[in-house]
């Protein structure tokens, strides 16, 4: 067989970011789809992949469902970049079936995920062979991380089943196998292993990327979900790749299939130079509209609330979570409620337009209130805590499992309500030092109610103490409305309410 050679691009976890912005402030960013697909060159051996969650995510994406009610625009996008294939990624359900529908109905690319069933029987969106201009044939195969049935909606997933992936993945490898000479995976979920050294960094099924490898004989494995970059490297026999979120890079993969095997290499591209004009003049009415959208003011504080690092954050407090927080109570009627930190720090300046508020808070979550006893609540606090570990030197930092294999500080959360005290000098697991409602300790047979949003609430990110905890009340109106519905009532007579508690040994203000 003479040498035949495929080139691949490969974007995921775009998150609405289209143009060259991100929406907080004025000028143009190295960022967002046309900035990556205006470097793209396409020809007859060349496939244009997206690895999902493309629909939500930036205040462009809640502007097209909020206002325009069907993602067809993002279809026509992609269109002009010229996809192939895309596969599904969690967040593209947030809006459920009938809206991602409008998406794919529209999609010239193929769509490729093999575990998202119909309800009686069949995949949905099965496998595919793609036959180059050179002849050499390749199978296309997608996966989303089953996790999306604990975060989604069921009303969301009407109609269709989301199963496990890997036998998914496997049964359609073993169709193709004998048809095809390159094979090619495309997963919506992360690694659970460093891929360095194979040290296990979570025990959950929500990313198994690095089983994948182990139990499939896939030559590519096009990885997205977990917003970190991974260079291409090989793991188990399979070439593997991951580019970061928000279009600020796409990935260049190269494989050359020959009668003495097959070999790959990839390239990192950051997004950079000049975007096609005549795209950013054809979708110019809805960035326009949506830049229009977001400038509405929606309420006044009588101070910012200032952005500092997570760590401080964490350690000090700070007034946007204790906002959540305050909108959840007001929403809920519980008595207690727990809200996170987040990734990408943000504020809230003293008047307060739509943007400011989708900046802060860009998640569809829905918000449920839970009945749970003293003790599960100090089991949440004890995860929470053990966000924090010390230096040599005793100064506080952010604990490595927060931080691999992938960041998440919004893992870490605030509770309101209560009034606690985290001791990092003692073990994890074992380091709240002080809890107490309205001045009486907190006792493991205590019940009290809490108000969680949908993702925390379905027990993701290490707080498993909530999965079975009897559920009062659903919430189905989102988050970010409820907050526009918080400022909306009380204007500029916003009550102030603070989160109640203290992190030892006080974090230095070098920190």
């Amino acid at each position: 067989m003479d040498e035949k050679k495929l080139t691949i691009y490969f974007t995921s976890d775009l998150h609405g970011y289209i143009y060259p912005t991100d929406y907080r402030g004025q000028g143009e960013k190295e960022l967002g789809l046309f900035k990556c697909a205006s470097r793209f060159r396409k020809d007859g051996n060349t496939l244009v992949i997206d690895g999902g969650d493309i629909l939500q995510g930036s205040p462009l994406g809640a502007f097209c469902h909020d206002t325009i009610g069907s993602a067809a625009r993002f279809a026509e996008m992609m269109n002009r970049c010229g996809y192939d294939y895309v596969t599904l990624g969690n967040h593209d359900f947030n809006y459920g079936m009938p809206y991602l529908d409008s998406y794919l109905n529209v999609l010239k690319a193929r769509c490729v995920c093999e575990n998202v069933r119909w309800d009686e029987a069949g995949v949905r969106f099965p496998a595919r062979i793609h036959t180059l201009e050179n002849g050499l044939r390749v199978g296309i195969i997608g996966i989303v991380t089953d996790y999306v049935n604990i975060w989604e909606k069921p009303e969301h997933l009407a109609g269709i089943a989301i199963t496990d992936p890997i036998p998914a993945a496997a049964a359609a490898l073993e169709r193709l196998r004998d048809q095809v000479d390159l094979t090619v995976g495309i997963y919506h979920g992360g690694f659970e292993r460093d891929l360095a050294t194979g040290r296990v960094l979570s025990a959950t099924r929500e990313n198994v990327a690095y089983r994948i490898c182990q139990e499939l004989d896939l030559d590519i494995l096009l990885t997205g979900h977990q917003h970190m970059s991974v260079p291409g490297q090989m793991v188990s026999g399979t070439f593997v790749v991951q580019p970061s979120d928000k279009g600020q890079e796409f990935l260049r993969v190269e494989a050359a299939v020959s009668g003495s095997g097959k070999r790959f290499s990839s390239e990192t591209v950051p997004a950079h130079g000049e975007c096609r004009a005549d795209w950013l003049a054809e979708f110019a009415d809805m960035e326009r509209g949506a830049q229009a959208w977001l400038d509405q003011v929606v309420g006044h504080l009588e101070t910012p609330m200032l952005p500092d690092t997570p760590l401080r954050m964490a350690a000090h407090g700070s007034g946007l979570p204790d906002l959540f927080n305050a909108v959840q109570l007001w929403a809920s009627s519980a008595q207690l409620s727990a809200s996170s930190l987040a990734n990408d720090a943000a504020g809230l300046p003293r008047v307060v337009r739509r943007r400011d508020l989708l900046i802060a808070y860009p998640y569809t979550n829905t918000l449920s209130v839970l009945e749970i006893t003293g003790a599960v609540l100090r089991q949440a606090m004890e995860r929470s805590a053990a966000y924090f570990t010390r230096n040599d030197d005793g100064t506080l930092r952010v604990s490595d499992c927060f931080l691999e294999p992938k960041v998440e500080h919004y893992n870490y959360d605030y509770y309101m309500g209560v009034s606690y005290t985290y001791d990092i000098s003692r073990p994890v697991g074992q380091r709240v030092a002080a809890m107490t409602v309205q001045g009486k300790p907190v006792a493991d047979d205590d019940v009290f109610t809490i108000c969680l949003n949908s993702y925390r609430a379905s027990g993701t990110g290490g707080y498993d103490c909530y999965v079975g905890c009897p559920v009062v009340r659903e919430i189905g109106t989102e988050m970010s409305d409820l907050i526009l519905d918080y400022f909306k009532q009380y204007g500029d007579a916003m009550p102030e309410r603070r989160g109640d508690f203290q992190v030892l040994p006080p974090m230095r203000s070098d920190g």
